[in-house]
């Protein structure tokens, strides 16, 4: 696990993995006809999508966190910063 333990793999799982999630999630949730047609607030909505779409790299920090993998679980929360922070700044 020790060649695995890169920054920038971190990263770049920080970065596919919320998005990846919400876009299934907005299938599951059946949430494309209210997108299209921005029958929503977007300040509520979206940054509430966006926070959802960041759990799965949280469970993926603890992973890699109980694994001694200590760069791997920074990359990903270093790549996981921009979701977050869209999302406070879509909701102020």
């Amino acid at each position: 696990m020790d060649r695995f333990d890169r920054y920038w793999i971190g990263i770049l799982a920080g970065l596919i993995l919320p998005a990846a999630f919400a876009l299934i999630y907005i299938d599951v949730m059946n949430l494309w006809y209210p997108l299209q047609t921005f029958q929503f607030q977007a300040g509520s909505v979206l940054s509430k999508l966006l926070l959802v779409s960041v759990f799965p790299d949280l469970a993926l920090i603890f992973v890699f966190y109980t694994t001694d993998t200590w760069r791997l679980s920074k990359g990903v929360l270093i790549g996981a910063l921009p979701y977050i922070l869209a999302s406070l700044v879509i909701a102020l």
